[in-house]
């Protein structure tokens, strides 16, 4: 039976979750706003499993479903973007809001999060604002390659070893 909690343990660890949640706390005069919501949400293991479950596959389902409006530029920026919202959201619930946006901020890959974002807001107001297929569809690619980009700082060297690929393969003399 310990074998297994220990391997529970290991495995909340693995994705982010808290082993001991009380013992995480700081006292209550340095607890923040972030702080408050992790403690008036909190989920078992079994509901954040199927939280995010269903977050990624509304926000997979949302950014397939707007390449059948891919010609309105106005839906299929904003389902497209409503998608990858949703499923960047879905990992809030196996590690909380919380450190979630401190993970978006730490010094690794807080220049990805601020390409993200910015990228998010671009391809709304192409879609919205400007009713630009094209642009509107640069923005997107935009959109998906920092989208790519931030979720490759997850993991370890990912980043550095795509970036040599890239090089190796487009690095040519004329």
């Amino acid at each position: 039976m310990d074998t297994m909690r220990g391997a529970l343990e290991r495995a909340k660890m693995l994705v982010g979750m808290e082993v001991d949640e009380e013992s995480g706390l700081p006292p209550p005069e340095e607890q923040s706003f972030l702080d408050d919501i992790n403690r008036n949400c909190t989920l078992n293991t079994t509901q954040r499993l199927y939280g995010f479950a269903i977050c990624l596959a509304a926000g997979l389902t949302c950014t397939f479903l707007s390449m059948i409006v891919f010609f309105n530029p106005v839906k299929f920026g904003v389902t497209f973007t409503l998608g990858n919202l949703m499923a960047l959201g879905s990992t809030a619930f196996l590690i909380g809001p919380k450190r979630q946006f401190d993970m978006m901020l730490d010094s690794v890959r807080i220049y990805a999060t601020a390409m993200y974002i910015a990228s998010i807001i671009i391809a709304l107001f192409c879609a919205l604002y400007v009713h630009s297929k094209l642009l509107t569809l640069l923005a997107i690619i935009l959109e998906f390659g920092a989208l790519v980009w931030y979720s490759l700082s997850y993991i370890p060297f990912a980043r550095s070893i795509v970036s040599k690929v890239m090089t190796s393969c487009f690095d040519t003399d004329f």
